[in-house]
């Protein structure tokens, strides 16, 4: 049934076909034939027979929709014994690059943290100056794989720059509050990043570049001992108030878009007076957010320990001692409801 289909299709197909691509066609049909028709156990091409079917080549574009006797599936043989070739070669070379061994990887990686501003042909410099053989382009690769696993060159230098300036950078910052009757209070702050003392805490509802100022002048009186102050890209810290902050002997730092985690130790502070103060009680309005923030300060200063500080309070807090065991410890309320 499919061969008598197959023909119906041929002869309505010979209508829509050029004559000349028919009888081409018509050509290479009877040339096959005849190398068919020949009395040997397999047909084989002769040398006439290729001359044809490369001047066909050259005619006829379809020449391959003609084309019986060879197919690709016809030398899958060779196909198949190449890839044995292949596999017989690779039982004794190993292909590709040497392997880099783990001992130059762990230098890589170990060069690369300590010293985050190196590159491929600095560390390429240093691994040949130790007697070890390898190529920067490889050195490159291992690099580029690091950078995947670990912090990004940027972060590491940020990280650097807080830990070796600490004692001289300042922070600073915003935060909204809202009051019994549905207002927004900002809450404007400056904390110091060594001991993380709070060098100025104050709140209105209308913070202009005018009050902005002037909360940055009580802040760092003259003579100032930071060099730096961190802040973000919030549109109140205007032009004039970097300004200002230079003429001071200040270098405003901002902060990259939507990086809070660059500011941390001021977003910290936020989450703890919010945790510790803010969630327990609702301010009625500036000046009682004033007293709240007053009260919270001293006990931030003088009585709350930080990780960061060896378990220290930013105001370094005395070692009391101990007391005997017919004493009792007694507790006085610094925040909370008892103050409040």
């Amino acid at each position: 049934m499919v061969p008598v289909v197959r023909a119906v299709v041929a002869y309505f197909r010979a209508f829509f076909v050029t004559r000349h691509d028919l009888a081409l066609e018509i050509a290479a049909l009877r040339q096959q034939l005849a190398v068919s028709k020949r009395k040997q156990p397999r047909p084989r091409l002769r040398q006439p027979d290729r001359l044809f079917w490369i001047l066909l080549r050259k005619l006829w574009l379809h020449w391959r929709q003609a084309l019986i006797l060879v197919k690709p599936e016809t030398v899958g043989w060779h196909r198949a014994g190449f890839r044995l070739f292949c596999r017989f070669r690779s039982r004794y070379r190993l292909p590709g690059r040497p392997k880099v061994s783990l001992q130059i990887r762990e230098l890589i990686r170990c060069m690369k943290e300590d010293n985050p501003s190196w590159g491929a042909p600095r560390i390429h410099g240093e691994l040949l100056l130790l007697g070890f053989e390898i190529s920067e382009p490889t050195v490159s690769r291992y690099l580029r794989q690091l950078k995947r696993h670990y912090e990004g060159d940027e972060a590491k230098r940020w990280l650097a720059f807080l830990n070796n300036h600490r004692e001289v950078i300042a922070a600073l910052d915003f935060f909204t509050v809202p009051t019994v009757t549905f207002r927004v209070l900002y809450c404007f702050f400056v904390i110091e990043h060594g001991r993380r003392r709070i060098l100025h805490f104050h709140a209105s509802a209308h913070p202009t570049g005018e009050w902005i100022l002037q909360q940055l002048r009580e802040a760092f009186a003259l003579p100032c001992p930071y060099r730096y102050v961190i802040l973000d890209r919030d549109a109140k810290f205007s032009s004039e108030i970097l300004e200002f902050l230079r003429s001071s002997g200040i270098r405003p730092i901002r902060t990259s878009i939507r990086s809070p985690w660059q500011n941390g130790i001021a977003e910290r502070w936020v989450g703890s007076c919010r945790r510790e103060l803010l969630d327990h009680v609702i301010p009625l309005d500036e000046k009682h957010l004033q007293r709240l923030g007053r009260e919270y300060l001293a006990y931030y200063h003088d009585d709350r320990t930080h990780i960061g500080l060896a378990k220290q309070t930013p105001s370094r807090r005395s070692v009391q001692i101990r007391p005997g065991p017919s004493s009792k410890v007694e507790a006085s309320p610094r925040i909370g409801p008892g103050r409040i």
